[in-house]
């Protein structure tokens, strides 16, 4: 098993974050070029049990994926892969109140390789990756939820 951790605060609350990454569309938003996002299946906002379908696209590959929400709480939640590149693909995403109206964004990835030799690579080229994905969905974070951000535009 793999393990990723990421942090990073954001000067918005844990209410307004976890707003943000409950629309599907954020999704998109903190994606970083090259990788295009399709949707394919994708409630406005998820809930418990949620499911959403879509492709990565990485250049001209694409990556076909399932992930269900699951343990939502007012301070996160996961996203677990039901289909795609790694025998498993647990995404905890986790909100916690900090000093002065900030919230620190925790992200713990566990995941394990395909045994499927194209899909091995493809997971571990992804998970080599993992370090510019978070910084960057950091970033972009950040910047949509500024004080001035409305949360309706995403």
């Amino acid at each position: 098993m793999l393990i990723f951790k990421h942090s990073f605060k954001v000067n918005a609350s844990v209410i307004a974050v976890k707003d943000f990454h409950s629309k599907s569309e954020s999704m998109r938003a903190i994606t970083p070029p090259p990788v295009f996002v399709q949707m394919h299946d994708a409630p406005e906002r998820l809930i418990e049990g949620s499911l959403m379908e879509f492709t990565l696209w990485i250049g001209p590959i694409p990556i076909r994926w399932k992930a269900k929400i699951e343990n939502m709480t007012a301070e996160g939640f996961n996203d677990r892969q039901q289909k795609g590149p790694f025998k498993f693909w647990n995404h905890q995403h986790t909100f916690v109140a900090a000093e002065s109206g900030l919230t620190e964004v925790l992200d713990q990835v566990e995941l394990q390789l395909s045994s499927n030799p194209l899909l091995w690579l493809i997971g571990w080229l992804m998970w080599l990756n993992l370090p510019l994905l978070f910084a960057y969905r950091g970033w972009v974070t950040k910047r949509l939820l500024k004080k001035s951000y409305r949360m309706d535009a995403v």
